[in-house]
């Protein structure tokens, strides 16, 4: 089996050929605003407009906890919004809003759109910074959902 290579840089800037899906970890009450989603939103305004809209219209769609939304933000480039987190952390909160069966939800859906695309996943060490998740349960579901089908992984680590 591939293993995840890690490297340090910009995750909104996925390095090699092909299609290429950068994933990420949104929450489940609309809010885009802070942590990995601010350098999205510098690269590309259509992730956030869609996320948006996504969650005004989720009455009528699959938003919630698991979902994953794929936009289209260059030829070769994809955005995924994967919802994978109860809420938001604030200075009253007992826990941390991240949802590890959540988040394994959206990486198989996540996994089928990459088959599907043919495409390598880039990502952040997704739901370990505002969700308050640890890499240590997050990262045998990256291993299960996609490197198990073959999907190649980078994970990228900003530089210090």
């Amino acid at each position: 089996m591939i293993a995840i290579e890690y490297v340090r840089g910009d995750a909104t800037a996925p390095r090699g050929k092909g299609v290429k899906i950068v994933a990420h970890v949104c929450d489940d009450l609309g809010g885009w605003g802070k942590g990995f989603v601010l350098a999205v939103s510098r690269r590309w305004p259509e992730p956030e407009a869609a996320y948006r809209r996504w969650h005004r219209e989720r009455a009528g769609n699959d938003f919630g906890l698991g979902a994953a939304q794929f936009v289209r933000v260059e030829p070769y480039v994809w955005v995924a919004n994967l919802v994978g987190q109860r809420g938001i952390r604030t200075g009253r909160s007992s826990g941390v809003p991240v949802r590890y069966e959540a988040i394994d939800v959206a990486l198989g859906r996540l996994a089928d759109r990459a088959v599907e695309l043919e495409a390598s996943v880039h990502m952040p060490r997704i739901g370990c910074g505002l969700a308050g998740g640890t890499w240590s349960r997050i990262e045998p579901l990256v291993t299960e959902r996609l490197l198990a089908r073959g999907i190649p992984v980078t994970v990228y680590d900003v530089r210090a």
